[in-house]
């Protein structure tokens, strides 16, 4: 399991309800239920994905998380994931209010668009970024709202959202003692865990 996942596992509590949004193929989904018995759901619209989930058992529902969650009911979930999905978002605002609104808990994890090496890219080269971590030109890239830790956080305190745990980590999804000493210029993905 990628080691931003191992992050989140452990911040899921066992025998709880889990949706997580954009689940892929289901890894993490597959291991909560597995290691910590929680009842847990995937939304995913791409088929691939859909029929990886199945494969593994995973409890799937096949929708656009950009057309709403009215479907499901307030608080009918512990915890909510998102991971990696909230910068393809096309109003990550709105998401974000209803992840809290059908659970108690939200893990939300995005690529921090202020690290150093996008700031240098852009500065230098005068070119939208394009690295391993970022793999795409301008023009055909899913990422359609870039934001930083900063940004993020700045959104949390406007609609009165409490971060319960924040963790930066590399593109590799580690954890270095050097990404905690200027997070937002640092570090390169984060990882939060947040509540009303």
């Amino acid at each position: 399991m990628r080691a931003d996942l191992e992050i989140i596992r452990e911040w899921i509590r066992p025998n709880t309800r889990v949706i997580d949004l954009g689940c892929g193929e289901g890894e993490l989904l597959r291991h909560l239920i597995n290691e910590k018995n929680v009842r847990g759901y995937g939304i995913e619209n791409d088929h691939t994905n859909i029929t990886a989930c199945i494969e593994k058992g995973v409890n799937v529902i096949e929708k656009d998380i950009d057309q709403g969650l009215a479907s499901l009911r307030d608080n009918s979930f512990d915890t909510v994931v998102m991971t990696q999905a909230l910068q393809v978002m096309h109003r990550p605002d709105l998401i974000v209010d209803e992840m809290l609104r059908i659970g108690k808990e939200c893990i939300v994890t995005f690529p921090n668009f202020g690290h150093w090496r996008a700031r240098g890219y852009l500065a230098l080269r005068g070119q939208m970024p394009v690295s391993k971590f970022l793999s795409y030109s301008w023009y055909d890239t899913p990422n359609i709202h870039f934001c930083t830790f900063k940004d993020f956080e700045s959104l949390c305190v406007q609609k009165n959202i409490h971060i319960l745990n924040r963790t930066v980590v590399d593109n590799e999804h580690q954890h270095r003692w050097w990404t905690n000493l200027w997070p937002n210029m640092l570090g390169e993905i984060a990882i939060y865990r947040i509540t009303r």
